[in-house]
């Protein structure tokens, strides 16, 4: 249903009284009103391309395209409109008339949602995908021959886990979990596995079969912390069964 249109009296009342009623009370009283014949949302869209066409983009282009989405046009259609009416508007026109929409349809735009708390999400962690179930990210927060230990942020989307693994060390090593964001899970061989959440702490101690991930439902991200040792590596095993992870 077309709104009352008052923006000819409210800013033009005094100075052209009948230019403001012909605009008010002819162009939107009566035209717009004209639903039976053409809707609101054909009539939104007949009038951007005209306004596209005569290269008028000043605040009655943007009123405009704000009516249209009020009347239905969706952001993806307003692009195609804009794109199409390119070809015959002129590609510059269509550049200026995307500028506006944007704005108008800013709030329709996704909201990214951050994953890998303070530190980030980092990059896919596709060099170890193979000893992952699901997807897996890593930061690098030292850099390699900065420092002796090696300190990374590792996120984990909802079900991600990696394989069971021990960090060999014939003296020291292990590893050190701090966790920041999200919910997870830590598990050693033969033992209960443990709930984790930002702020908790996981010692790993050499030479211990285990494995860590994230939750079914949530993301989960960690700081690893590498403890240095002596003759260290790291031996990947069998993958965490879906029935294990499921019977959690």
């Amino acid at each position: 249903m077309a709104v009352k249109q008052t923006a000819g009296r409210d800013q033009l009342g005094a100075f052209a009284p009948k230019f403001a009623e012909l605009n008010d009370d002819v162009l939107f009283g009566e035209v717009w009103s004209r639903e039976d014949k053409l809707s609101l949302r054909d009539r939104s869209l007949v009038t951007i391309c005209v306004f596209m066409g005569k290269g008028l983009f000043d605040s009655s282009l943007k009123h405009h395209i704000m009516n249209a989405k009020n009347n239905g046009i969706t952001k993806e259609e307003m692009a195609e409109i804009i794109t199409h009416a390119g070809f015959y508007a002129g590609w510059p026109n269509a550049w200026a008339t995307f500028n506006i929409a944007k704005e108008v349809y800013a709030d329709d735009e996704p909201v990214k949602e951050e994953h890998g708390g303070w530190f980030g999400l980092g990059d896919p962690n596709t060099n170890f995908a193979q000893y992952f179930i699901g997807n897996s990210y890593l930061k690098p927060l030292t850099k390699p021959g900065e420092s002796s230990i090696f300190i990374a942020n590792v996120t984990f989307e909802p079900g991600c886990r990696n394989n069971w693994h021990i960090h060999h060390a014939t003296k020291d090593g292990g590893q050190i979990l701090i966790c920041v964001d999200g919910e997870g899970w830590y598990q050693e061989e033969g033992k209960e596995a443990r709930s984790l959440k930002p702020g908790d702490i996981v010692v790993i101690p050499a030479n211990v079969k285990h494995w860590h991930g994230a939750k079914k439902d949530n993301w989960f991200s960690h700081l690893a912390i590498e403890v240095p040792g002596e003759n260290t590596n790291n031996e990947w095993c069998e993958p965490v069964t879906d029935e294990q992870y499921d019977n959690l």
